[in-house]
């Protein structure tokens, strides 16, 4: 095992109630009247992707969609998304987040052992940096070998290419990495780019279909990085079976 690769939201924090909220203080601030429960909010997050996910909800409230205010809808969307993100940015920098249990102590883990640490994910550049600088300081980046995310990989989940990315700019196998997610779309993505995953889920995707995961636990606390050879070795040695 060479590489521990990492999504972030829902895997390295539990950010989507936070995500919900900056969505609804956009909306408001922009003069719509939507409003994102978590019921819907959970049911959106199917769609991979803060533009694509208010683009899909506008689609599905008003079938064909219009310009807004004589702009085109695409800088509507994308006036919306800047709102939310700085809500987002706001939100995370006032201590409203935080990484999950086992997040931090797994990494050191990893580091001290020579294994190479990574972030696959589509979320933007600008979410990540709000989230890792509080959590783990300015210097946050020199954690991370490897951060492949929205700017590099348009295409989102469960689409492989960000790990597929992530992957090359490492120039290692999916076999000698492990991948971290929280939710199907995300599992999906991993073990497309052929990557054994672990799966943390969340409130919001607990009820998603885990079939194929590595393992599925609450969180990572107590997980070690003799547990993930283990688990890793039993299932090739399943697989050679």
């Amino acid at each position: 095992m060479q590489a521990l690769i990492f999504d972030v939201d829902g895997t390295l924090a539990d950010t989507e109630r936070a995500h919900r909220a900056a969505f609804n203080h956009a909306f408001a601030q922009a003069g719509f009247d939507w409003h994102w429960d978590e019921p819907l909010y959970t049911r959106l997050l199917d769609v991979s992707g803060g533009r694509e996910r208010i683009l899909h909800y506008w689609k599905t409230i008003r079938g064909g969609v219009l310009d807004v205010s004589g702009s085109g809808v695409a800088d509507t969307v994308q006036r919306l998304h800047d709102l939310k993100t700085a809500a987002y940015e706001a939100m995370v920098n006032s201590g409203a987040v935080s990484l999950r249990p086992g997040v931090l102590e797994l990494i050191g883990q990893a580091r001290a052992q020579g294994i190479s640490v990574a972030i696959a994910t589509t979320t933007s550049p600008v979410n990540i940096a709000a989230l890792l600088r509080r959590a783990m300081g300015a210097d946050w980046r020199l954690n991370f070998s490897v951060i492949a995310d929205a700017s590099t990989a348009p295409v989102k989940k469960p689409h492989p290419q960000v790990y597929l990315q992530a992957l090359a700019a490492m120039n290692l196998p999916a076999a000698a990495c492990l991948a971290f997610e929280d939710s199907a779309n995300g599992l999906r993505a991993a073990t497309g780019a052929g990557l054994a995953t672990i799966v943390t889920p969340t409130r919001f995707t607990g009820h998603h279909d885990f079939s194929g995961a590595l393992r599925v636990l609450l969180d990572l606390g107590g997980v070690g990085i003799g547990a993930l050879r283990e688990w890793r070795a039993a299932q090739r040695a399943g697989a050679a079976a």
